[in-house]
């Protein structure tokens, strides 16, 4: 059977965790079924949503690669729909006007607490005579008899008494449609086929099944998926570190590791960690999802993002890396190619912010030398050595790595002295610092000119 699932987030902040988590799944389930994977985006609280936020979700949807199959949905764009259906439920007597005042609501709902009863709204407007007046909400007849039974692709199957019921305001005062309305009015009309969302949505499922019976359309399957926790047990916030999709991007991580790592906050196929896209379409089973809630573990994610930056084509981390020096305003024309930094640095960086940082050196002049480096490895002869390097560089008629190994070697033996007392100075005239890839290779990458010129710098300071 193909299937179509909507991913529909509602623009108020960034694309977050969780979010991302929900349309990966909807994407993996349609795309498996060969059916729609289809974009809504829920606008309709025109005082939260901004224009900054649906860019943001479609930049976190783009950058994931979760293209929606057709033009997104703008639930703002479908307020004539929506009151076309309200209007057809008012004529057709399931639905119907309430005038009772915020006040009264507001008594009913303290007497209730009182006497231990669940907060429901009592009916008063269901059976009587319209009244006159333009202050009114309009409330879905919710059937008083019978229960709602549905089987949750994940939770298993979940009864509600329609008795627990009241109901439902399908629009408000103003006349703008509440969210369990728009929700089926635009599941029906897209032809929804598996609702796949958050397990904070399964106590609307009911109301909502009930206004599609009511419509006489047959409604989609659900599936509710568990929350997604820090690494503390806490319900994941900002706290956690990143939790919008776009900031991870911006903190270095390629969107291959961030899937694959999302795919695993509740889902797994054996003992299997790592997947590419199209194993995520050929093996991912909504029936598998976890019924508990996931714990976020920024190590693992870490562990991935190198994975990934150590296996996919050098020319597409490359690019990846490009982004990070860009952000850093780093002119990476004048230094070695970027499939070079990404070759000899994705062993030693977790990611592409980290590779970019401790990369600088090759594309920015060193304009200060770390404090504890200096003290540590500039002794009384690190000028005599730096000399004898320098001479022997300039000498090279051949600068690659293995030319400046033997003189490195060379300068070691006949000083007599262990390889760090020469390497370091050396590393830290060219970078700064004493972390960078091998010597012979930084030195080759630098080019022989910048080499020289900073070990003259280095020299010329002591």
């Amino acid at each position: 059977m193909s299937a179509c699932t909507r991913f529909a987030p509602s623009p108020t902040g960034y694309l977050h965790v969780g979010g991302a988590r929900t349309a990966l799944y909807c994407y993996l389930f349609a795309k498996k079924k060969q059916g729609k994977f289809l974009l809504r985006i829920e606008d309709t609280d025109l005082e939260r949503s901004t224009p900054e936020s649906v860019q943001a979700i479609l930049d976190g949807m783009q950058w994931l690669g979760l293209a929606s199959d057709e033009a997104p949905i703008f639930q703002t764009s479908r307020f004539d729909r929506y009151k076309e259906v309200i209007d057809q439920l008012l004529n057709e007597n399931k639905a119907y006007k309430c005038y009772c005042s915020k006040e009264r609501l507001t008594d009913l709902r303290e007497q209730q607490m009182q006497a231990k009863q669940k907060p429901r709204y009592d009916g008063l407007c269901r059976d009587s005579a319209e009244q006159s007046g333009e202050n009114f909400v309009i409330r879905f007849k919710n059937p008083q008899e019978g229960e709602v039974v549905f089987n949750d692709l994940v939770l298993g199957e979940i009864k509600v008494s329609n008795h627990e019921l009241d109901d439902l305001i399908i629009a408000r005062s103003d006349g703008s449609p509440t969210y369990n309305f728009t929700v089926v009015v635009d599941d029906m009309d897209m032809t929804i086929s598996h609702v796949v969302r958050g397990n904070d949505h399964v106590n609307n499922t009911p109301r909502q099944i009930n206004l599609f019976n009511a419509l006489k359309v047959t409604p989609p399957f659900y599936a509710h998926l568990p929350m997604i926790l820090g690494d503390d047990g806490k319900r994941l916030s900002k706290r956690h570190g990143a939790v919008s999709v776009v900031q991870y991007k911006e903190d270095g991580y390629l969107p291959q590791a961030v899937l694959n790592y999302l795919v695993r906050l509740g889902w797994s196929y054996g003992d299997q960690e790592v997947f590419s896209l199209s194993d995520m379409i050929e093996l991912f089973e909504l029936t598998k999802v976890s019924k508990s809630a996931a714990s976020f573990n920024t190590q693992k994610l870490q562990w991935l993002n190198q994975h990934y930056m150590k296996t996919l084509p050098v020319d597409e981390v490359a690019q990846a890396l490009a982004y990070q020096y860009e952000v850093l305003g780093i002119d990476v024309s004048q230094g070695p190619a970027l499939t070079q930094v990404v070759d000899v640095l994705k062993e030693r960086s977790k990611t592409l912010k980290e590779m970019a940082e401790n990369s600088r050196f090759w594309f920015e002049e060193v304009t200060e030398y770390n404090e504890k480096a200096f003290v540590k490895f500039i002794k009384e002869d690190a000028k005599a050595i730096l000399d004898d390097m320098l001479s022997a560089l300039t000498a090279l008629a051949v600068w690659d790595k293995e030319s400046i190994h033997s003189v490195l070697k060379a300068t070691v033996e006949s000083r007599g002295v262990k390889f760090p007392a020469v390497a370091q100075p050396i590393r830290i005239a060219v970078t700064g610092n004493t972390t960078s890839p091998s010597v012979d290779v930084t030195l080759e990458m630098l080019g022989r000119e910048r080499s020289l010129e900073r070990i003259q710098k280095l020299i010329a300071s002591l």
